[in-house]
């Protein structure tokens, strides 16, 4: 998929997005209009619903997350819900209920839940 793609979950331009860095620890409600990639751990809500979310290798997330498209390359417990496209990759790891229009769990991922395909948009 090309970077243009709509369904692409690695936001377009990585270095533009906001980053939460490897050694904080956010708690609380995280709420945007941009592209967010979580290298560190969040605790509480992610409501992104017009952006891209990237759980980085060493991310953890333990969350509500609503995102445009999500790809999972650490761990995550919590729900999620997403318009486009969910990827899970061989390093993710999550737990919890899983909703999106395309999702895709790569060989080696871990993922315990349940997962419900929405309509496309």
């Amino acid at each position: 998929m090309s970077s243009s793609d709509k369904r692409d979950p690695h936001p377009a331009h990585p270095e533009k997005a906001a980053r939460l860095g490897p050694t904080l620890l956010f708690d609380g409600e995280i709420k945007g209009k941009e592209d967010l990639v979580v290298e560190g751990q969040v605790l509480g809500k992610i409501n992104l619903p017009a952006s891209d979310l990237l759980i980085a290798d060493q991310g953890r997330v333990e969350a509500e997350i609503c995102a445009r498209n999500i790809t999972i390359r650490g761990e995550v417990i919590g729900n999620i819900e997403a318009a486009g496209l969910v990827v899970i990759e061989r390093t993710g790891r999550m737990k919890g209920n899983l909703s999106a229009s395309v999702i895709s769990v790569e060989d080696g991922a871990q993922f315990k839940g349940t997962i419900k395909i929405l309509d496309k948009a």
